[in-house]
């Protein structure tokens, strides 16, 4: 199943090589849910603060849950700080 992945800030560092833009187009298996993927991609659980799926947060308790489709878009950040 394909699906975009992005990641920002330090989490970059988990995109595949053909990345471009924070963003690359990956390929996970199907029936996989938001925590499954961030595990897929061995990123830290507690390193992916904020997860967005296409376009709407989906909160920590929901990560489980929550199952990917063919076409998603999964955007990650890790907690920054700053003011």
């Amino acid at each position: 199943m394909n699906i975009t992945l992005k990641c920002f800030a330090s989490l970059k560092r988990h995109l595949p090589n053909h990345a471009k833009a924070n963003q690359a187009p990956v390929e996970i298996n199907e029936n996989m849910s938001v925590h499954q993927a961030i595990d897929y991609f061995k990123i830290d659980r507690e390193e992916a603060y904020l997860v967005i799926l296409n376009g709407v947060f989906v909160c920590p308790p929901d990560r489980d849950s929550t199952m990917l489709k063919e076409n998603d878009t999964l955007a990650l950040w890790p907690e920054v700080a700053g003011g």
